[in-house]
């Protein structure tokens, strides 16, 4: 494999880029060497700069569903510019997808189409504060909603102790109003709320956490949320950027059978392009300007070339159920080989799944919250990362990331990831 061109480009970037990147995990730190840059991507295959081919596992971290430069999605993105690009004004698409979404995901009564995940988390925790007319948020270690201020706060060291920033310029005064519990744990949950009465606006999560590596909810732990926020008036938002139409049509929410009153969404529902939103309740989302006083507002939310692109993979995600079949089907086959591997190796890594989604866990201890997935051997997940890489299989590059599978996998290509999981682990034992 040879990496000349990918090279001087990373080169070339970080004179003009900071890190070189324009999001950090690209920049491949966490498992050693220098990212590829990519030049074009068609069904289960990235290429890169230097002519290499790879068998993708990370699906533009999750919207590729249906594999890249999905037909159906090309020919709809192409159609809608031939209208224009962007008018700052409303279109039919975004009533249609408006009207789709709140269809198929069952929190969802009233949204608004932003244009990231990282905007629709943040809007979404301001409404809920405007909704209850409280200050604090609630939210779990290893979870990520995005760089917004209120999200990059580390936990304090007790039920009532402030957290602290996580990066240089977010204040200390966001932090205070930011109560971090750790993952599946309900009694830390129910600690903070008894020291923080009638304090709090919202707790929000991913359902099923991607970005502490997978993490699958304890037995209870999402139905528990849902009745401290009901008992207390407390917003519960899931965060199902990742999971929405991805482990089930209708999100994971939908899959488990708790409803939140709140839900952010995006990768999916964009088909690929930049987009996001966040939905709920009737009553909650009238409180969001011009309805009502909460105000929010993107010059370019609602694009119609990114609504005709979501609109057409919804639309094909509602009316072919067979899709979540297949990528179940996939995932099962793929993570049942992976863990035989382990077998006859002897190995004893954690590997956890749910649906379309996994992560492999250089750690013989389970992984239910961050600091379990912290006792990751996150050099050994580098080598093997490399080792995958080498074999023609691209991976995400961090230890806490999560895997995504689409339909653009076929039985040739699971073989060949399992072949090349196979000898990679032989090769980092080695």
């Amino acid at each position: 494999m040879t990496t000349k061109n990918s090279q001087e480009l990373f080169d070339k970037a970080k004179n003009y880029i900071p890190g070189g990147v324009n999001s950090p995990v690209r920049a491949f730190r966490a498992v050693g060497g220098n990212p590829l840059f990519i030049k074009s991507a068609k069904g289960a295959y990235l290429y890169d700069e230097d002519g290499n081919a790879f068998i993708e596992l990370i699906n533009s971290w999750g919207p590729m569903i249906l594999g890249h430069a999905n037909e159906l999605v090309e020919k709809a993105v192409a159609d809608a510019i031939q209208l224009g690009f962007s008018y700052g004004a409303p279109t039919r698409r975004e009533v249609e997808m408006a009207e789709l979404i709140t269809s198929i995901v069952p929190s969802v009564e009233k949204v608004r189409m932003v244009n990231s995940g990282t905007e629709a988390t943040m809007s979404a925790i301001r409404v809920a504060r405007g909704y209850t007319g409280r200050d604090k948020i609630i939210k779990f270690e290893g979870c990520y909603h995005g760089h917004g201020d209120s999200f990059l706060i580390a936990a304090g060291s007790g039920a009532i102790t402030f957290g602290h920033p996580d990066s240089p310029g977010v204040t200390k005064g966001v932090a205070n109003d930011t109560l971090t519990a750790p993952y599946n744990d309900l009694a830390a949950v129910q600690t903070l709320v008894d020291a923080n009465q009638g304090q709090i606006a919202c707790i929000i999560l991913e359902p099923v956490v991607g970005n502490m590596g997978l993490v699958k909810p304890a037995e209870g732990f999402l139905e528990g949320l849902r009745q401290i926020c009901d008992k207390e008036g407390i917003v519960l938002i899931f965060d199902e950027v990742m999971t929405g139409f991805r482990l089930a049509k209708g999100g994971f929410q939908e899959r488990c059978g708790v409803t939140p009153d709140m839900t952010t969404m995006g990768k999916i529902i964009g088909g690929g392009m930049p987009v996001g939103a966040y939905g709920g309740k009737k009553e909650i989302m009238d409180c969001v300007s011009p309805a009502g006083p909460v105000y929010q507002a993107g010059t370019l939310s609602g694009n119609p070339i990114a609504m005709a692109a979501g609109q057409a993979m919804l639309t094909y995600l509602n009316e072919h159920p067979e899709v979540y079949e297949r990528i179940e089907t996939v995932g099962n086959t793929l993570t049942s080989g992976i863990r035989a591997n382990m077998q006859k190796l002897g190995l004893n890594y954690t590997l956890n799944h749910v649906g379309s989604m996994f992560t492999l866990f250089f750690t013989d201890k389970p992984v239910n919250n961050f600091e379990d997935a912290k006792s990751s051997d996150t050099a050994l997940f580098g080598k093997f990362f490399n080792a995958m890489l080498k074999r023609g299989i691209y991976m995400a590059p961090s230890q806490y990331e999560a895997m995504f599978i689409s339909t653009a996998l076929t039985d040739e290509h699971v073989a060949q990831i399992l072949d090349a999981s196979y000898e990679s682990f032989q090769e980092i034992l080695a």
